[in-house]
């Protein structure tokens, strides 16, 4: 056979594969449906969707800054661009108030919406596929009970190719494993409760996993830490760096309040996530401290108690501060005793005593990012929680350079570690969030 016969045959199985590959990659529109044939949904599935809408987290990704919830319109960056979360209320033009539970339960699933359209991961349907059809239709009754909203959501912001959805068929071929939950039968109930929760409806390891160059999750390396809208998600189980080892008690406390006195404060997208938590059953929650602690402990020490008496505490006099600190020799020292050392060192007393640095995994982390976003943007006041701390933002204090040495003081006093490299971006990443 001649160089021009293989060139052509090479062609033509080219040409038959990608004509395989793109038929494959096409799906079919479900007839939409007329809501009010529905009839009124079962109450009790309608409370037992709403609580598993808490669990996954719906709302914080359907719901823009300022929006109804579940309307959609949410910007979510990613490395490949700006996608916007859809519209999941029972609008008949706008939202899914024409699917049926079958298309709904293929876009939970498949990733493919009602009209056969490819949907971007950025909706874990790799997780979700793993949701029992009891639950899935719980949800699909919870959403069609709620108040409708004519919302439209903003256009993707992607390149060519990665604006064509077809291109996602691909990614599905090579990362998307679609299975149900199994349950393992040497494990407990309440364990396989957790990993249901966890790698399923809760989708944890989309954000506390690092991801590859085409974007999905590293399964070799799940839970060993990721980023989620401009912070960092930390490492969970063995690969915890967390300077205080966690245990069941004080992650499922945690979970559901968002502040441990031995390991801070929920803040970011982490702090959504413990706010639906807080309002689920609390034997869920325990289920997702087990399976979490199941995955083994970090090198955190497991002797630390909540006081704070520690070196370089100042004493205190009728609720005052009856000492003043020395001033370091280094700038970062320097601006630590100014403006940190009286809530940090202090012994003041919640919500304006600091957090002991010494515990803090963002001071201890391979990574600035979150203790930057903590210096610029502060601790807001949580709504009814007074016993945890709050912390003004010193972003329109501090320079860029001062935000820097301050940090880096943090990092080789408190966790006694190099000081980090990448600071001008992670201090831009955290100015452009605010």
């Amino acid at each position: 056979m001649n160089l021009r016969s293989v060139l052509l045959a090479l062609l033509a199985i080219g040409v038959i594969g990608g004509t395989v590959s793109l038929f494959c990659a096409l799906e079919s529109p479900i007839p939409p449906v007329d809501a009010r044939s529905l009839g009124e949904p079962d109450r009790g599935a309608v409370r037992r969707g709403a609580s598993l809408a808490l669990l996954g987290d719906c709302a914080t990704c359907h719901t823009a800054p300022g929006g109804l919830p579940y309307a959609g319109g949410l910007a979510m960056p990613t490395p490949f661009g700006t996608i916007y979360s859809t519209n999941i209320t029972p609008d008949p033009e706008t939202g899914i108030g024409r699917w049926s539970e079958q298309a709904f339960i293929r876009a939970l699933r498949s990733g493919v919406d009602r009209e056969g359209r490819h949907l971007y991961p950025a909706f874990p349907y790799d997780h979700f596929t793993r949701v029992s059809d009891d639950d899935a239709k719980a949800l699909y009754a919870f959403f069609m009970s709620i108040d409708p909203v004519k919302s439209s959501a903003p256009p993707n912001e992607l390149p060519f190719p990665l604006n064509v959805r077809l291109t996602l068929a691909g990614w599905k071929l090579l990362f998307l494993r679609q299975a149900r939950f199994v349950a393992d039968p040497s494990k407990d109930e309440r364990w396989n409760r957790g990993k249901y929760l966890v790698e399923g409806l809760g989708h944890c390891g989309a954000c506390h996993s690092p991801r590859n160059l085409l974007g999905a999750e590293k399964t070799s390396a799940g839970f060993a830490g990721g980023e989620a809208e401009g912070w960092r998600a930390y490492a969970l189980g063995r690969s915890s760096r967390s300077p205080v080892a966690w245990d069941e008690a004080a992650l499922a406390d945690y979970l559901a309040r968002g502040w441990h006195a031995l390991h801070g404060t929920a803040q970011g997208p982490m702090a959504n996530v413990a706010n639906n938590l807080s309002q689920v059953d609390p034997a869920d929650v325990r289920a997702m401290a087990h399976y979490l602690v199941s995955l083994g402990k970090g090198e955190g020490r497991n002797d630390v108690e909540r006081t704070r008496s520690g070196p370089g505490r100042l004493p205190q006099a009728g609720g005052a501060q009856a000492a003043t600190p020395s001033i370091p020799s280094e700038p970062g020292g320097a601006i630590y005793a100014t403006v940190c050392a009286s809530c940090h060192d202090a012994d003041r007393p919640l919500p304006l005593g600091g957090s002991r640095l010494d515990l803090s995994t963002a001071v201890m982390d391979e990574v600035p990012t979150n203790l930057v976003n903590l210096v610029v943007r502060g601790i807001p006041a949580a709504s009814g929680a007074s016993a945890r701390p709050i912390m003004p933002g010193f972003g329109d204090v501090l320079d860029d350079r001062q935000i820097s040495d301050l940090a880096n003081y943090l990092r080789t006093r408190f966790a006694g570690k190099r000081q980090w490299d990448g600071f001008a971006k992670a201090v831009a990443k955290a100015r452009g969030g605010r």
